[in-house]
C-alpha cells in the first residue's frame, strides 16, 4: 500500500530515528504510557506532516497507543527517504512520501492516506483538511476530529469555521505555549539559519538580514541573527508586533525600503507575495532569498523567473541563482519552500519533543472528548500544555516552586483583601 523511494534505506533511517529519540525524553515517556493504556485502540489516523526522524517518533508513539497510521508528506523537499522506508519496513506504517515529488504526486499521496478512511487527521498546513472538504466530502462523516500544528493552518481553519464550512472539530495544537513559543521561536530560529548557512556557507556577521514577520518565528530568527553579529531589519503589517520589534532594538521598515539594503531576506509570515516583483527588482547583487513560513508562496518565485534572463540551478545544494538583465544575481534557496527543512533538518529533536508530546496527548484526549466538541477550532486543554512543560523540566533535572495551600487559597478567593 505504501509509496516510498527505496525500502532498502530502512536500516539507515532506523538508526537516525533512534538518534532523534534520544533527544525526545518527554515523547518517550508518553509512548510508554500509551503502550500500557492503549488510548487510541482501533483508531485510524491519517497524517500529512514532514517526514522526518522526529515525526517518526510521533508515529511510533501513536502506534504504541493502538492506532494504525497512514502518513503523507506535507513538503516534498523535507521528506527523508530513509525515514519513510524505516516506518514502512520496521514499524508497519503506511507511508506515501518521496523526496522531491511534484505537486501532482503530492496531492495523490494525500488522497492515498485518506483512502484509509481515518477517524482522526493530523495536518501541517491544512491541505489534508482542505482536501477532505473539497475533494473527499464522502469521508467527512467518518472523521471524528483533527489536529493542526502550523500557524497558517490554524488561520485557514478559523476562516473555514467562520464560514460554516468546517465539518468536524479541530484542535489548534500550534497554539499551545510549549509548541508555538518554543517550537517556533527556538526551533525555527535555529533551524532556519542552519539551513541558510548550509545552503550558502555565507558569513552572517556584518550582514543585513531582513526578516518579514515578527511573530514567534520572526522573534526567534531576529534574536539568533543578532547573536551571530548580523544587522536585523524587521518588516511587519501589525503595529503591535512592529512596536515590539522596535522596542527590542531592531530596525523596522516597509519591505520596499529594506529591499535595496538587505543581504539576506527571510519570510516567516504565512502569507503570499511578501517579497514581490517590486522588491526583487531593487535588491542588490548577491542577495539571498529564503522562506521559512509557508509553502512556496511567500516569495513571488514566478515574478523572479520573469525578471531573470538566465537561471543557474544548483549553484550549491538547494541554491538557484537568478541573473537579472543588468547582471545582478539573486540567490533563491530551496525553491522558495521551507529552507529549514529542505536545506537543513528542521527543528532539533529536543524542540519537537514538546510539540509532538502536545500532539500525542491531544490525540489521546480527542479519543474520548470528540463527541462533546462542535465543528470548530478548539484549544488544547491547558493541563496538557502544563503536563508537557512539567515533563520537559523533569527531563532537564530542573525543579520549580509549588504553591502552598495558603497561596492557593489567596489566589482563588475573592474574600481575601490585599
Amino acid at each position: 500500500m505504501s509509496d516510498v523511494s527505496d525500502v532498502s534505506l530502512a536500516y539507515q533511517g532506523g538508526r537516525r530515528i533512534e538518534w532523534a529519540d534520544r533527544s525526545m525524553p518527554v515523547l518517550r515517556q508518553i509512548r510508554e504510557r500509551f503502550a500500557a493504556e492503549r488510548p487510541l485502540e482501533g483508531w485510524r489516523v491519517a497524517a500529512c506532516m514532514h517526514v522526518t526522524t522526529e515525526t517518526a517518533c510521533l508515529i511510533r508513539t501513536l502506534q504504541a497507543g493502538g492506532a494504525s497510521v497512514a502518513l503523507a508528506a506535507s513538503n516534498p523537499l523535507s521528506t527523508q527517504d530513509d525515514v519513510a522506508a524505516a516506518l514502512v519496513q520496521d514499524d508497519g506504517a503506511e507511508v506515501f512520501a518521496r523526496a522531491g515529488i511534484d505537486r501532482e504526486g503530492y496531492y495523490a499521496h494525500i488522497h492515498q492516506v485518506l483512502e484509509t478512511r481515518p477517524d482522526l487527521v493530523l495536518d501541517d498546513g491544512c491541505d489534508l483538511v482542505n482536501t477532505l472538504h473539497s475533494d473527499r466530502t464522502d469521508l467527512l462523516d467518518t472523521v471524528k476530529a483533527g489536529c493542526e500544528q502550523t500557524t497558517t493552518g490554524v488561520i485557514r481553519l478559523h476562516q473555514m469555521a467562520r464560514e460554516g464550512a468546517l465539518k468536524f472539530p479541530v484542535v489548534a495544537v500550534n497554539d499551545t505555549d510549549t509548541k508555538h513559543m518554543f517550537d517556533n521561536r527556538y526551533g525555527t530560529g535555529q533551524s532556519t539559519l542552519d539551513g541558510i548557512i548550509r545552503a550558502t556557507n555565507t558569513l552572517l556577521a556584518g550582514k543585513t538580514i531582513v526578516i518579514a514577520g515578527f511573530g514567534y518565528c520572526g522573534r526567534g530568527l531576529a534574536e539568533r541573527a543578532r547573536g551571530l553579529g548580523a544587522r536585523v531589519v524587521i518588516t511587519e503589517i501589525d503595529p503591535v508586533k512592529a512596536l515590539d520589534a522596535a522596542l527590542q532594538g531592531f530596525a523596522v521598515q516597509p519591505m520596499a525600503e529594506a529591499a535595496p539594503n538587505g543581504d539576506v531576506f527571510i519570510t516567516v509570515t504565512g502569507n503570499r507575495d511578501v517579497v514581490n516583483a517590486e522588491h526583487l527588482a531593487s535588491m542588490k547583487d548577491g542577495a539571498i532569498l529564503a522562506n521559512s513560513g509557508h509553502f512556496d508562496v511567500e516569495i513571488d518565485v514566478r515574478a523572479l523567473e520573469e525578471l531573470a534572463v538566465e537561471v543557474h540551478h544548483g549553484v550549491r545544494p538547494q541554491a538557484d541563482e537568478y541573473v537579472l538583465a543588468d547582471g545582478r544575481r539573486l540567490v533563491l534557496l530551496a525553491e522558495g519552500r521551507l529552507v529549514n527543512l529542505a536545506a537543513a533538518e528542521g527543528h532539533p529533536a529536543a524542540v519537537m519533543d514538546m510539540s509532538f508530546a502536545d500532539q500525542a496527548l491531544t490525540c489521546a484526549w480527542l479519543a474520548t472528548a470528540h463527541e462533546k466538541l462542535t465543528p470548530a477550532v478548539h484549544e488544547v486543554p491547558r493541563e496538557i500544555d502544563t503536563e508537557v512543560a512539567r515533563l520537559k523540566l523533569a527531563s532537564m533535572s530542573i525543579s520549580i516552586d509549588l504553591l502552598t495551600p495558603e497561596q492557593e487559597e489567596y489566589l482563588h478567593s475573592w474574600r481575601t483583601g490585599s
